[in-house]
């Protein structure tokens, strides 16, 4: 079995309202799993449904190859977009006693939680309010007692949500650890930057419907355009620019290149290899920038949700 998790033909309404239309997802074990779409798509009421927190109406979820019940709670650890603790418990408190509903004894999730607490250098909020913290502080809670009990697959909605950017890379980075150490993540972000750095599956939900799903590599190289860009430097520009004009379709050139000279969009055939158009570019002029234009996240994001 190398899916941990798996939803078959998922549908949820709500009365006359489809949120979710027979959606398949396959998350791989040992993945960090990106699950993306607009506001209202139907991502939140996939997550519920495999939190238990609501069933779906038809359909069913797998998880590590036992449809999913009950106790499989204690195998999930969810860190929701609206965050659900009590303003006005202390922290420790309240993460014992969360730790404590996953399964963990006092004494284990005690020893966890030293353990986090002086990773993300927080040891002296143990008696604070969770209303005295900062929206920041407030997630670097909801984060440990999400990640606490060891779960076998981590939900993460909007993690990144409150933290300035020294914060979220220290957070992005423990992710990835969690990873490595062997946890499965279903990731969930309007962040296009964090699906590039964090995902190795993607699967994008638009209008109740999976509209894309696969391996992040795969997607991009069968979204890719064969366009590079190409900044070159020549004494005669014109007729540099009409030469590669004749043996190529070029394109406006949007980059940021420390040579400005010459700066093109190059889009070549199939049939013809980068190794090409290199050759002819050096016989013409000296180059100083050539790279292939990859499809970010964000661009494979917009152009399948306007196609749709």
């Amino acid at each position: 079995m190398n899916d941990l998790l798996v939803a078959n033909s998922v549908s949820k309404n709500f009365g006359n309202f489809k949120a979710l239309n027979q959606v398949s997802i396959s998350v791989p074990k040992g993945s960090i799993f990106g699950l993306l779409g607009p506001n209202g798509a139907g991502k939140t009421t996939l997550i519920r449904i495999i939190n238990q927190i609501t069933l779906p109406d038809e359909g069913h979820v797998m998880l590590d190859g036992q449809p999913l019940k009950a106790e499989h709670i204690r195998d999930i650890g969810y860190l929701p977009e609206e965050r659900g603790l009590y303003k006005s418990m202390k922290v420790g408190e309240q993460a014992l006693y969360l730790a404590q509903l996953k399964g963990m004894s006092k004494s284990e999730a005690k020893l966890q939680l030293k353990y986090w607490f002086e990773k993300l250098d927080i040891g002296d909020w143990w008696n604070k309010k969770i209303q005295e913290l900062s929206k920041g502080q407030a997630q670097k809670i909801q984060f440990i007692v999400t990640v606490l009990h060891r779960p076998k697959l981590l939900i993460f909605d909007e993690p990144f949500s409150g933290f300035d950017p020294i914060n979220a890379n220290l957070i992005k980075d423990e992710i990835l650890k969690l990873r490595e150490e062997g946890s499965t993540v279903i990731f969930s972000t309007h962040r296009m930057e964090s699906v590039e750095e964090l995902c190795d599956h993607i699967a994008l939900i638009h209008e109740s419907n999976k509209i894309l799903d696969g391996k992040l590599t795969d997607i991009k190289r069968e979204y890719k355009s064969n366009t590079f860009e190409i900044g070159l430097q020549s004494n005669n520009k014109e007729a540099l620019i009409t030469s590669i004009k004749e043996q190529f379709e070029v394109l406006p050139a949007t980059f940021k290149n420390l040579h400005d000279d010459v700066k093109l969009n190059v889009k070549v055939k199939p049939e013809t290899s980068p190794n090409d158009l290199l050759s002819f570019l050096t016989s013409k002029a000296e180059v100083h920038h050539f790279v292939e234009v990859i499809p970010s996240a964000n661009d494979i994001f917009i152009q399948t949700v306007k196609n749709n």
